[in-house]
């Protein structure tokens, strides 16, 4: 039987068009729902599909997880969930997301990039400080509750997020993360508070004035020149006046948004995944005092 060269095109394009950009990344990684029958309130929503731009996710409303392994025999057993940014109005998975998450598991952390809803996209129901809060929380329960189909510590479980994502981390962070014990879902009855934070240039939201006393410690990082250095800055200060442990990156130039720094010229942004790695073996790893 001959084939024409028309179908055999056809069919070729159709493989090429198959995985958008952020979905062919994901599909690399193990999909975990937050909720298997879409997010409460609205599981009559969890099938509408997601926009994807250039690896830029938009439209989500069944929010997910993608964990990303490292090798067998390999793994530190300590987990990162991982907020990309996008103003909360689309989510830089391509950028901020599933590559930060290989890196991780490539040095023997767990990664897992969390999907969330985006409270400033046009016409969607949802508010920072009920369903994304929301969808932070649920990510930190879900993932202790596959610590150990995962191999994780989960005493050793932290939070990262870039942009608006770090204002994830943070509402996520300070917020009391206490389980409901009565809960009919086992996974609403652990902590979903982290047992630290990295926060890369995050936005303003979700710090609140004065520091919790249980808040986790944390790695910061952001350029001078980016519009939102102040609130890196400020929150060192109350780190400072917390007594919390802390390590802060302040880079000369780099604007915002330069993701794990590949794109640009500057040698210290290309490099400054590897002062996390660094803080992630001192302070969560191995603890090593002073």
């Amino acid at each position: 039987m001959k084939i024409s060269a028309t179908l055999l095109c056809l069919v070729a394009l159709s493989l090429f068009t198959a995985f958008t950009p952020a979905q062919s990344q994901e599909s690399e990684g193990e999909i975990i729902p937050l909720w298997k029958d879409g997010a409460p309130g609205y599981e009559d929503r969890k099938d509408e599909p997601e926009v994807d731009k250039n690896g830029s996710i938009s439209n989500v409303h069944y929010p997910t997880l993608t964990a990303f392994r490292p090798e067998e025999g390999k793994g530190n057993g300590v987990a990162i969930v991982i907020a990309p940014g996008g103003g909360l109005r689309q989510l830089g998975m391509r950028g901020e997301g599933y590559p930060m998450a290989k890196l991780l598991a490539e040095n023997g952390y767990t990664g897992f990039v969390l999907k969330y809803r985006l409270s400033r996209e046009p016409g969607v129901p949802y508010k920072f400080e009920e369903e994304v809060l929301q969808d932070g929380q649920r990510a930190m329960r879900m993932v202790r509750s596959q610590a150990e189909e995962f191999g994780i510590d989960p005493s050793k479980v932290g939070m990262m997020g870039f942009s608006a994502g770090g204002e994830v981390v943070s509402i996520t962070s300070y917020r009391s993360g206490k389980g409901n014990a009565d809960a009919p879902d086992p996974v609403d009855r652990l902590d979903a508070k982290p047992n630290f934070q990295i926060l890369i240039y995050p936005g303003p939201m979700g710090i609140p004035s004065k520091l919790p006393p249980d808040s986790p410690p944390a790695f910061m990082l952001i350029a001078a020149d980016d519009g939102h250095a102040s609130v890196l800055l400020n929150l060192m200060q109350r780190f400072r006046e917390s007594g919390i442990d802390y390590e802060a990156h302040l880079y000369a130039r780099g604007g915002h948004g330069f993701g794990m720094g590949g794109r640009s010229k500057r040698e210290s942004l290309q490099k400054w995944p590897d002062r996390l790695l660094d803080w992630l073996h001192d302070e969560v790893l191995n603890e090593i005092p002073k």
